[in-house]
């Protein structure tokens, strides 16, 4: 069938030799537009494609968990469990809109779950879905909900978590850890004393010992936790135990298997020692129904090894563990930071009064204070200090009478130590009047001064008089001056009057 063309209504004779042409034209882009559909959908799905492999993502949860203890029944409790997704290096762009899906039905009969406590995961019964929002080159953990026990279950019972992240433009990764049931709380002493006086370089000991109270045996064993803090060095190398390069914290395993109802010591004690410059310590244990490592101690002793001994009952148990607090010989000397009040009566001037620690220990805490009394004719009228982006008028708190004294905390936010252990603030002092021989005092306090001969110094009022001018506008002498001039005014006044009446 030949195509049939409408003639142009206008247009004349260009529009007439177009018209044909129309129907040519749109044929021609029609062949062109299937020719080059195949090639634009192959570039399309690589560019789909590459999006979709451009990020991959990484669960790095444990394998295996323990919930809480046997013995501990439907009272555990524990939020601990968390589940750390990051992105994997390299990727060309950024994980977007990451989500966790938590399935924890296979804990039926072992443990239940309620909401963890964050704002991003949400839940009911089993399954839980924590939102991690966008990641980048980083990661993110959250606890996707609470394990709580229940009643009748025993050591090394479990139960299996399931759980997959996804992301917009990522493949999901999906990971299972064991929920296992622990065995039974091993019980350390209430109190396991305190160390004073001790030289650093020089050994101190204690002896870790623990009860078994429950109704379970310790199956695999026990472990020892120790943790030295503050400048504390473990000195003892049991070759069963494991320790930091540091030589700070150890993690001692034994075969025992304690029986309920048992309680154990070790055979020799652990012993210790300060770094110098140290002024105080801790030293923290702890013991395990679970030999597995909760940390990664790099370095084996290479001593003889620690064991342990039945002891006569199970006695005062504390479950966080034992802590023992250590003192040195070490002091942190004090000596007070004084100036001189000089000036004109009338005056407001600013004196640096603080302390200056002579070492040779830092404290860390409990830097202790220092007090100030005014000289005698003087009066504060500020402590001005900068912390952050707010200024104050107080550094130190006031005292409670007329003559007490400024009492200022070192351990407040406001004061830092400068330079050669020197802290100091402005005092700012108003010289109300001169006395002669008038002195304040600024007195030290700290917990590790153990020489009193610089705790405390005078600060000295030198005051001038007034000068003339000022003196003019002191209300002791102004009221008196308006009096006069008052008087004389009303005089002259009086006496022209009296001029024009005789007159």
């Amino acid at each position: 069938m030949p195509i049939r063309t409408a003639r142009p209504r206008d247009g004349g004779w260009w529009g007439a030799f177009l018209a044909p042409l129309v129907p040519l034209v749109a044929s021609l882009a029609a062949l062109l537009a299937v020719a080059a559909a195949p090639a634009f959908a192959a570039r399309a799905g690589a560019a789909g494609a590459a999006g979709a492999d451009a990020v991959r993502l990484r669960l790095e949860a444990p394998r295996t968990f323990v919930m809480y203890n046997a013995d501990q029944g439907a009272e555990a409790e524990n939020n601990g469990f968390v589940l750390p997704v990051s992105v994997v290096p390299g990727n060309t762009e950024p994980a977007r809109d990451i989500e966790v899906v938590v399935d924890a039905s296979g804990l039926a009969g072992v443990a239940r779950v309620t909401n963890g406590g964050g704002n991003d995961c949400t839940g009911a019964g089993w399954v839980w879905t924590c939102e991690y929002g966008t990641l980048r080159d980083d990661g993110e953990s959250m606890p996707p909900f609470t394990v709580h026990g229940v009643d009748g279950v025993r050591p090394g019972d479990s139960g299996t978590v399931t759980y997959t992240a996804r992301a917009d433009n990522a493949a999901p990764v999906t990971g299972t850890t064991r929920m296992v049931v622990g065995g039974p709380t091993l019980y350390s002493p209430d109190e396991q004393g305190k160390v004073s006086g001790l030289e650093p370089g020089r050994s101190a000991s204690l002896t870790p010992e623990f009860a078994n109270p429950s109704r379970f045996s310790t199956g695999q064993g026990v472990a020892l936790r120790i943790t030295a803090r503050g400048g504390l060095v473990l000195t003892a190398r049991p070759r069963n135990c494991r320790y930091d390069p540091e030589f700070t914290s150890a993690w001692c395993t034994f075969p025992t298997r304690a029986a309920p109802g048992t309680a154990y010591r070790t055979t020799s004690p652990v012993t210790f020692t300060a770094a110098p410059g140290e002024l105080t310590g801790t030293l923290e244990y702890s013991w395990s129904s679970d030999p597995r490592s909760p940390i990664e101690p790099t370095v084996r002793g290479t001593g003889a090894p620690l064991t342990l001994t039945r002891t006569s009952g199970p006695g005062r148990r504390h479950s966080a563990g034992a802590l023992t607090e250590v003192r040195t010989t070490v002091q942190a000397d004090y000596a007070a930071v004084t100036g001189t009040v000089r000036g004109r009566v009338g005056d407001t001037v600013s004196v640096k009064l603080g302390v200056r620690d002579l070492g040779p220990g830092r404290p860390g805490g409990a830097r202790g204070t220092f007090e100030v009394v005014p000289p005698e004719g003087t009066t504060v009228t500020s402590v001005p200090y900068t912390f952050e982006d707010t200024d104050g008028k107080w550094a130190c708190r006031r005292p409670g009478r007329p003559g007490g004294a400024f009492v200022c905390d070192l351990d407040s936010d406001v004061f830092r130590p400068g330079d050669h252990g020197t802290t100091t603030v402005d005092f700012r002092f108003r010289i109300d009047r001169q006395v002669p021989g008038a002195r304040g005092t600024v007195r030290t306090h700290g917990p590790y001064d153990r020489t009193p001969g610089n705790d405390t110094a005078g600060i000295p009022l030198e005051a001038s008089p007034a000068l003339p001018h000022r003196s003019a506008v002191r209300p002791a002498l102004l009221v008196p001056a308006a009096l006069v001039t008052v008087a004389a005014v009303t005089a002259a006044v009086l006496y022209r009057r009296r001029r024009r009446a005789v007159s």
